[in-house]
């Protein structure tokens, strides 16, 4: 006679015991998964990147000594399989994130980051190159109200006013002392002296920059406007770091420095006037750095609004 199989083996769930201090928790989940994700393109179309997820729900009842941790991390996995992130595909994954959680939490939240790629033409040159654009989005559900937020950051130069207002002044007592001597002056002889070696008598200091951002965006917008921001940004600070450069790109960008000189609160004022006219923008925090070429430490200014 054939003997009844055994019925499996019932796991151990401690999770189920009680818990010894009851008290509701802000949040639990997961920091750095390893995901790749997918984000909408230059072209619109769909491009797969490799990113850094955290996922978390609160614990409301708060005699549950944990959550369902494994549903959050399984759910994740098939969260951005097929479709780019969107407001509402986040919106779907988070109340799956609650859902999943069988009466144990009523919020949810996630912070996705990836490393944000744009193909940026060359100044004057035909030329083209990459760069790369650090980028968190966090979306958090709560009570059904989807809040959404975007991190980045931009790279720049910032030619200092004062230093350039300093070289001016050294450049002029130059030609003074070279053109001293009573002489007839053309407009070619000045030209061919300013082109001169001793046309340039001091340079002012110049060095890389960033500007730091964080949105919060209104929800009527159904995007995640990444690349907007970020030219929206590029723009209003108008001395972008460049990628493929020829002469003529060098030069070009030598002439935008000398259009847009900048201490750092002028930066700082740059990106808030730019950021407060935005109708996809509802609140913001900027941090701007000027990596200083005259001191050892950095400039630093701050706004939001």
């Amino acid at each position: 006679m054939a003997t009844a199989p055994e019925s499996p083996l019932t796991l151990p769930d401690v999770a189920r015991e009680p818990v010894a201090l009851a008290r509701p928790l802000d949040w639990v989940g997961m920091d750095n998964i390893a995901l790749p994700v997918r984000i909408a393109g230059e072209d619109g179309a769909t491009v797969q990147v490799a990113a850094s997820v955290d996922v978390a729900v609160d614990l409301g009842d708060a005699a549950a000594r944990g959550i369902h941790m494994s549903r959050l991390y399984l759910g994740l996995q098939q969260a951005f399989a097929t479709e780019a992130i969107t407001p509402g595909g986040l919106r779907k994954v988070l109340q799956g994130f609650v859902d999943s959680q069988r009466g144990l939490s009523s919020a949810a939240r996630l912070v996705v980051r990836y490393a944000h790629l744009l193909n940026r033409p060359a100044l004057a040159s035909a030329h083209a190159g990459w760069k790369q654009y650090p980028v968190a989005i966090e979306a958090t559900l709560r009570d059904g109200h989807l809040k959404l937020a975007l991190s980045l950051a931009v790279e720049y130069s910032s030619t200092c006013p004062a230093s350039a207002a300093l070289s001016r002044q050294i450049n002029a007592e130059r030609f003074a002392e070279d053109f001293a001597a009573a002489r007839p002056l053309s407009p070619e002889v000045v030209r061919d002296w300013l082109a001169s070696e001793r046309g340039m008598a001091a340079t002012p200091h110049a060095q890389r920059s960033r500007a730091d951002v964080r949105v919060e965006l209104k929800p009527a917008f159904d995007e995640l406007p990444v690349a907007a921001l970020v030219d929206l940004l590029e723009e209003a600070l108008g001395t972008p770091v460049q990628t493929a450069v020829k002469r003529e790109d060098e030069q070009a960008f030598a002439e935008l420095n000398a259009a847009n000189l900048m201490f750092c609160e002028d930066a700082a004022r740059r990106v808030a006037a730019a950021l407060s006219a935005d109708p996809r923008v509802d609140r913001f925090d900027a941090t701007v750095a000027h990596y200083e070429s005259l001191h050892p430490h950095d400039a630093v200014a701050r706004v939001s609004g």
